[in-house]
């Protein structure tokens, strides 16, 4: 059993433009990190392109349609009229980005693998049913949860989100479908503006633990512990999927959560003894947020050797 990292090449031609924080030099960056040797053992594989049907489960085939035609020939074009971007690379991105999600939950469903971090970006949770948003294109998560139920029969899945923005994609697309667990911390108010106590699905299946400004380690830790992980045991699943935003740390420019390195090390162990206990394990983590090049590299290290530790 191994821990797999799922990344491409093609992530790094998703140009935003030298201004953007969600620019090619994070995935740099994690990749250096995860050059040192004490990651030695953790196994690299390529993302596939996801397919039409497979993305489809989570977005409407209009909306397929609309972001394979809103790639540009040249230059830089914004879906959202602000900072949500796409270039000429940015096609193949998304749907790599997709497979890699595809890909880590056969290797983790089939026990191939113990557990995956795919190094992806785009990133996905703020992708709602039919508008890219937040940097997001398609919402990798929740496609990769469909795919998990529909590949492999899964009867309950569970994302949990612990990036700093509230996934309002993910939130959306669950909102309605009571096998499938949104839970997230966040800060708030904060972009999105979504993700309030009180926004809980048809059915109970949506948890939301907002954090304010200048919240740390305590309150972060006493929201799993009382709100996140309470609500994971309750769902019982067969899959756990993390949206790991690492744009909490204290040293991101986009947020103002004082996390440091320890509360990432902590959340991913806490998060594998759900896993362990409920799903044998099965634990798949995408990456979403992070702008800080040093504080995002660190992060990810730690969770990452946190998924090698695992078993």
């Amino acid at each position: 059993m191994s821990t797999l990292y799922i990344t491409h090449d093609a992530f790094l031609d998703h140009d935003t433009g030298d201004w953007h924080p969600e620019r090619a030099d994070r995935l740099r960056a994690i990749e250096k990190a995860l050059a040192h040797e004490r990651f030695q053992n953790l196994h690299h594989v390529e993302a596939p392109r996801a397919t039409r049907e497979q993305i489809v489960r989570a977005h409407p085939e209009r909306y397929f349609d609309f972001i394979e035609k809103s790639q540009p020939r040249q230059d830089l074009v914004s879906l959202d009229g602000g900072d949500t971007i796409m270039s000429p690379g940015s096609w193949e991105a998304a749907l790599r980005a997709a497979g890699a999600g595809i890909q880590a939950v056969d290797e983790v469903m089939q026990g191939l693998a113990s557990n995956a971090l795919c190094g992806v970006r785009p990133p996905g949770h703020h992708a709602e049913i039919e508008k890219a948003n937040g940097f997001c294109l398609f919402n990798n998560a929740a496609i990769a949860a469909f795919h998990a139920k529909a590949a492999y029969g899964a009867e309950r899945v569970a994302v949990v989100d612990f990036d700093v923005h509230h996934g309002n994609g993910t939130q959306s697309i669950f909102w309605s479908h009571p096998s499938l667990l949104y839970a997230s911390t966040h800060q708030m108010p904060l972009f999105p503006g979504t993700g309030s106590l009180t926004e809980r699905g048809e059915s109970g299946n949506i948890v939301n633990a907002p954090l304010r400004a200048g919240d740390g380690s305590g309150e972060f830790r006493e929201a799993y512990e009382s709100v996140i992980l309470p609500a994971l045991h309750r769902h019982a699943p067969d899959l756990i999927i993390v949206s790991a935003g690492f744009d909490g740390h204290r040293s991101d420019p986009l947020a103002n959560i004082n996390l440091v390195e320890d509360d990432y090390a902590w959340v991913t162990r806490k998060l594998i003894e759900v896993a362990r206990e409920r799903c044998g394990g099965r634990l798949v983590s995408m990456l979403e947020g992070g702008y800080d090049l040093t504080a995002l590299s660190r992060s990810v290290a730690v969770h990452v050797q946190a998924l090698l530790e695992a078993f």
